[in-house]
């Protein structure tokens, strides 16, 4: 979840019903229809009751309509529509904020090369992305949106040179919560967790705002799960599940916490009713399986079918869950290590590295993974959990003559 997320509208807290743009996957047996025209329904989204995002929605689509080819309204709307992607794991709406775009000839003004830029990063096309967000900055300089998630994404690439660079540009611009998300969580990465939840805290000092403070709180309990404190983790993680937001990334961090600390049914309780987001319902898998609950086979048949589907569309964002499906569920490491090793290609994080040093280890291959070692060790990253397991790689398959020994 990127900081950058900080510069957007407000966490929504439901899915809006409308008319689909496309289908977001088709069953593996099923062809894809095309609609014969633009008002036909072909699926109806749940909507919460008393939801004001739908009608602010609605109120967004009919300024746009009436105001015609107006760049300012139709990034509103776009962006309205990732946040609903971000908030509930959907990316239909994703594909909703690309129609949006699409209207528009090149060259786009700043504005909706930075949505634009939102969905490539979001289909995992970060050379496109930080093409349009570069692109973004030459016509508005001061456009702290762009320079936020070109952060984002060096920091999923494990570029933290350049990531530092685009947290100094923010401060440059006076945005102190940004720059103090984004400085913190380059400290996390790069082995001094102790400065980086400092930093983390002093950010959270200066803001109010409830989605900012999501943000924040859910990375302090990262970072506080990191440093081998579990209790101030589960402090900071409850104090963003009070505010009562939708978040995926929140839940998903949540769930990984709970189901580390042998709390699966924690994880059920938290994670009902999630089940048409990807990642949480992998979490609601693996819970379920582990109390041997009678929703495991169904559970882990959706994620196969729904794992099966984005294979049929060409889609490879889910590599590191389905790596993860095909280790803790299917029990296949081989499957699960090659899964993990071409994600880690791409993305870069903790959780990435975390899933290819479990697979080599299942699966008996040390050398896949030793590019996670390498960046453990060029990188001091502290967390004693992931150099556990490289140092278990390291003796299980090929015994090392250095040890990654935790950094305290």
């Amino acid at each position: 979840m990127p900081f950058a997320k900080l510069t957007r509208f407000a966490a929504v807290r439901a899915q809006l019903l409308i008319s689909a743009v496309f289908l977001l996957a088709p069953t593996v047996d099923a062809a894809p229809r095309k609609p014969t025209s633009d008002t036909e329904v072909i699926e109806r989204l749940p909507v919460r009751a008393n939801d004001s995002t739908v009608r602010e929605l609605v109120e967004l689509r009919r300024a746009q309509t009436a105001a015609g080819q107006n760049p300012q309204l139709a990034a509103q709307l776009a962006e309205r529509y990732f946040d609903l992607a971000m908030a509930r794991g959907d990316p239909r709406y994703v594909g909703y904020a690309e129609a949006v775009v699409a209207r528009f000839a090149e060259p786009l003004p700043p504005s909706l090369k930075v949505v634009r830029g939102l969905s490539r990063q979001y289909r995992h096309d970060f050379a496109g992305a930080l093409d349009d967000f570069a692109a973004a900055l030459v016509l508005d300089p001061d456009l702290a949106t762009a320079h936020a998630w070109r952060g984002a994404i060096f920091l999923v690439q494990a570029d933290y040179v350049a990531a530092q660079k685009e947290c100094d540009a923010l401060q440059s611009l006076n945005r102190d919560v940004l720059q103090g998300a984004c400085t913190g969580l380059v400290l996390a990465y790069v082995g001094k967790l102790e400065s980086a939840y400092q930093t983390l805290q002093a950010a959270l000092a200066k803001t109010g705002d409830p989605g900012n403070r999501l943000w924040l709180l859910t990375h302090l309990g990262e970072v506080a799960d990191w440093r081998g404190k579990p209790d101030l983790a589960e402090k900071h993680f409850r104090a963003a599940l009070s505010l009562g937001r939708d978040d995926v990334y929140l839940l998903a961090a949540w769930g990984d916490f709970l189901l580390d600390a042998g709390r699966p049914q924690d994880v059920l309780k938290q994670l009902a009713g999630w089940e048409s987001s990807d990642n949480l319902l992998l979490r609601l898998a693996e819970a379920e399986a582990e109390v041997k609950g009678a929703n495991a086979t169904r559970l882990a048949q959706m994620l196969d079918d729904r794992f099966a589907a984005a294979r049929q569309r060409g889609d490879t964002t889910h590599q590191a869950e389905e790596a993860r499906y095909q280790l803790r569920l299917r029990g296949n490491a081989k499957e699960a290590l090659r899964l993990a090793a071409d994600n880690y290609r791409v993305q870069r994080e903790p959780r990435d590295a975390r899933i290819l040093l479990e697979a080599a280890i299942a699966a008996g291959e040390a050398a896949p993974a030793q590019v996670v070692r390498e960046w453990l060790a060029s990188s001091g990253f502290e967390d004693a959990r992931l150099r556990d397991l490289g140092q278990k790689l390291c003796n299980a398959v090929s015994p090392c003559g250095t040890a990654l020994a935790t950094r305290r």
